[in-house]
């Protein structure tokens, strides 16, 4: 009996991480196969769920609408997606929505090659919905504790030795393998957005 295939679950990533994840993969040789991205703190991600403040759109098509949107986190780097029309409730949102705006995006990350040979990697948005600045400070928090989790789970693999019988997380190898950044650069991108938050609360409470 054939077996419904289940949605992957959406995983939170602060920007600087997630454009500096530029490798994919499927885990079968099955056209319908799953396309993972490979974060660098060693989780595979399918889908993401982003929130952050909507600062430009753009409809970049030529023939047809395409939409860019760019949404920038608590540390001031930016998320690029794009919309067109296999994504129509996402174009319609991208067309609608006046900048600056909290939102939060669900969708797949997407790895292009540019012709000088770099990889960015952007999100093709299966959502988008209008949140407010609570809606913010909490996937702050959040995505802060998951990255956390996912850099000390890296740090505490990368200290075992796989010939004493451990167990290497068959991710965190391949992350170690495909790149070569320093994961505490990821340690500092937590420390960054909630020191963000904290900044917000001052001014928030100096304006009351």
């Amino acid at each position: 009996m054939a077996t419904t295939p289940t949605r992957e679950v959406a995983r939170r990533v602060f920007a600087g991480e997630f454009n500096d994840a530029t490798y994919t993969f499927t885990e079968s040789d099955d056209e319908r196969a799953p396309v993972y991205l490979l974060l660098p703190t060693g989780e595979r991600v399918n889908r993401v769920f982003v929130v952050g403040t909507l600062m430009e759109t753009e409809d970049v098509g030529d023939d047809s609408e395409y939409w860019q949107g760019q949404v920038i986190d608590p540390n001031g780097d930016r998320f690029y997606m794009y919309a067109g029309q296999y994504q129509p409730d996402a174009a319609s949102m991208l067309r609608e929505l006046e900048p600056p705006a909290y939102i939060a995006v669900v969708g797949k990350p997407r790895t292009y090659e540019t012709d000088d040979g770099e990889v960015n990697v952007s999100l093709r948005p299966e959502s988008i919905t209008e949140v407010d600045a609570a809606v913010r400070d909490r996937w702050v928090v959040e995505t802060a504790e998951r990255t956390l989790d996912r850099v000390q789970a890296f740090q505490a693999d990368a200290a075992e030795d796989p010939e004493d019988g451990a167990t290497v997380d068959e991710y965190v190898a391949m992350a170690r393998e495909e790149y070569d950044y320093p994961v505490e650069n990821y340690r500092r991108l937590v420390v960054g957005a909630l020191e963000s938050l904290e900044d917000d609360e001052i001014e928030a409470s100096a304006g009351d």
